[in-house]
């Protein structure tokens, strides 16, 4: 090789390692539908994954976040301008969000999390083969162990209230099945009905003297005023049970679900493949398996009942407060 070749390529191999040194970060947008603890450890989840895998925020990766504060409207706007801003992918928090992406994003990777039915939402076409732009993580609910769960702490419940928003596509998919289930077991479901978070103390305050438990599913404009619920609870003495394990450090007695952090943590490495080059339509629906038992005595005393020994001690979290 001559010395004028040899030039050129040495030249040529000094821009594409000065490149790669200055190449800029890739860039994720996390939009989610309200801040809620819940919620929140999902985005929280999804940064550490990314920096466990090498992502260096800042240099490697950088990140945009916007909260519509349980404002669909709102969830539309910032679904049009994160697609104007062209990111690398886009993570979508919970169902309302996930669907205003969907609709907005076209070409750009989407990856939905704490999604209840990504099927019956319409986001994607089977949690195999979802195809297009979009993949993600569910947050489907383990309904008939929650309900052995209330009934393992007050198996004299006839009748269990729920607070959800008949808005919210997967919160009515949820409560309709709550219910088939409930009549399973020769029990009632009585529902009240809150459109926006202003409107779950109310409805709460509605199933006094109807309801001898209330169960709360992950319904976001619920979960979002938790302790609107927990509070009625508390004045009339019905034990509040929750879908998510955060609430109960917000006062619920117990609570059978997973941590969403992990939730947050698998939908992280789902980014990071799309990251690497893989297709979103190519890569499965993950689900979330394992499950913990959280439990509050203490809320429980509060809430006119005790738990038994046997309960606390299957507990992987004791609540004192």
């Amino acid at each position: 090789m001559n010395r004028s070749i040899l030039r050129v390529v040495l030249s040529a191999l000094a821009l594409l390692v000065a490149g790669a040194l200055h190449a800029d970060p890739r860039v994720v947008a996390v939009t989610q539908i309200v801040e809620h603890p819940a919620l929140d450890a999902v985005y929280q989840g999804v940064k550490d994954e990314l920096t466990a895998e090498g992502y260096a925020e800042g240099s490697d990766v950088s990140y945009m976040h916007e909260s519509a504060q349980a404002n669909t409207a709102v969830a539309a706007q910032i679904a049009r301008k994160f697609v104007g801003d062209q990111p690398d992918v886009i993570v979508a928090i919970a169902t309302p969000s996930a669907q205003t992406v969907a609709a907005a994003a076209r070409d750009i990777p989407v990856v939905f999390s704490a999604v209840t039915d990504p099927v019956s939402a319409r986001l994607v076409k089977s949690l195999d083969h979802p195809g297009g732009n979009i993949t993600g993580v569910s947050d489907m609910l383990p309904l008939d162990k929650h309900l052995d769960m209330v009934q393992r702490v007050v198996p004299d419940a006839k009748t269990i209230g729920t607070v959800y928003n008949p808005g919210e596509a997967n919160a009515v998919a949820l409560v309709n099945d709550l219910e088939e289930r409930l009549k399973a077991r020769g029990l009632t479901l009585v529902k009240a009905a809150a459109t926006k978070t202003s409107e779950v103390l109310g409805a709460a305050r509605s199933l006094v003297g109807k309801a001898d438990a209330i169960y709360l599913t992950t319904d976001n404009t619920v979960i979002s005023a938790a302790e609107a619920v927990i509070s009625v609870g508390e004045r009339a003495k019905i034990p509040v049970f929750a879908a998510d394990t955060a609430t109960v450090s917000r006062g619920a007695v117990a609570a059978l679900g997973f941590d969403y952090y992990d939730v947050g943590r698998q939908t992280g490495k789902i980014v990071g493949r799309i990251l690497k080059g893989e297709k979103p339509g190519d890569i499965p629906v993950g689900g979330v398996e394992d499950l913990s038992l959280y439990v509050n005595p203490g809320a429980a005393k509060r809430m006119g009942i005790e738990l038994a020994p046997d309960v606390i001690a299957d507990a992987e979290k004791v609540i004192e407060n």
